[in-house]
């Protein structure tokens, strides 16, 4: 573990621009995008060398003119994973033939695994585990500490700390409703003080905790920040793992390994 930085003065939220569009709308274009550039390559194709290029060809070149449009855009990693493999699946659905019950069933699980990554544009991040030392690191000893994961996934991180710190009190938030029954089972199995919500996190009152922890994605830090700022108790501790709040220099830059992202930490 590493601090990679450090200060004591803290910084200002500094005023961004920037207009937010919907990634998904922004998705569904750049394929539409792909489908007319592959169809003018096929009559083009057609016209000038008599149909040279196999339909397999022409997908390739679609997924991949349309997983680099979302690179070049900026759009996240995943999406150019999501817009690469977008019309595969749709191919193999209609040469299959897949019953409608399968696409049900496979479009139901997504929703209960990503229920709110449309809307807050989080998915879902797994923490490392080298990442426990560096938090633990940072929690004041005290018994009546109250620490939250905002986004808790699965629970590992608030599980693996209250299996550190059994006298202090962990809790977690999640909207996803799949990763939450995961995780309110494994704290009622391991019986401490361990408690998640499957609420959305700007329902809750920062100032009933003493530690806050994210591990969310850089769309959510401006807004989170604010929360953070009007509502956390003085000398309360907020981390993030990997993501910056845009604009404010955190107190603390900490490396848990040379290849793990940082971790942010900033004392309110």
């Amino acid at each position: 573990m590493e601090v990679v930085a450090s200060k004591t003065r803290k910084g200002k939220l500094l005023p961004t621009n920037g207009v937010f569009s919907s990634p998904v709308f922004l998705a569904l274009s750049l394929q539409l995008l792909a489908f007319i550039f592959s169809y003018l390559l096929y009559a083009a194709d057609r016209w000038q060398f008599g149909g040279v290029l196999s339909p397999y060809v022409l997908l390739a070149i679609h997924a991949s003119v349309a997983a680099s449009l979302s690179f070049l855009l900026g759009m996240s990693w995943w999406w150019w994973l999501i817009q690469f493999a977008f019309p595969f699946a749709l191919v193999v659905s209609l040469v299959f033939q897949l019953h409608p019950g399968f696409s049900l069933f496979v479009f139901l699980l997504l929703v209960l695994l990503f229920w709110s990554t449309y809307r807050t544009q989080v998915p879902y991040f797994p923490s490392k585990s080298s990442l426990l030392p560096c938090i633990l690191e940072q929690l004041p000893a005290r018994s009546d500490l109250r620490f939250i994961d905002i986004g808790s996934g699965f629970g590992g991180v608030s599980i693996s700390l209250a299996k550190m710190r059994p006298e202090q009190s962990f809790f977690g938030v999640e909207v996803a409703p799949i990763p939450w029954l995961v995780s309110w089972f494994r704290a009622a199995m391991l019986g401490k003080k361990l408690r998640f919500y499957l609420l959305d996190y700007q329902e809750l009152d920062f100032a009933d905790f003493d530690v806050v922890f994210a591990y969310l994605s850089p769309v959510a830090m401006p807004a989170l920040w604010e929360k953070i700022r009007s509502e956390m108790k003085p000398d309360a501790i907020f981390m993030s793992y990997e993501f910056k709040v845009p604009g404010v220099e955190a107190d603390l830059i900490i490396k848990s390994n040379p290849n793990d992202p940082d971790l942010y930490v900033w004392r309110i």
